[in-house]
């Protein structure tokens, strides 16, 4: 899997995922907060399969690598 997530995107998913799923314990506790666990996953995995779809990559190319 390669990694298509730069790290300011990374800070701002795992900000959003745990904004996102104090919902569920806080608030006005819905159901719709454990939609944070996407932003979360995607920003510790370091890939976004949405990214892939679009064509998007917001991480530094590495070097030695292509594309």
């Amino acid at each position: 899997m390669v990694t298509n997530v730069g790290t300011i995107d990374r800070a701002l998913r795992i900000i959003v995922g745990i904004g996102l799923l104090s919902l569920v314990f806080v608030g006005p506790q819905t159901l719709w907060g454990w939609l944070g666990l996407i932003p979360l996953v995607t920003a510790f995995l370091g890939f976004c399969p949405a990214y892939t779809l679009f064509g998007i990559r917001t991480c530094p190319v590495q070097p030695g690598s292509k594309g």
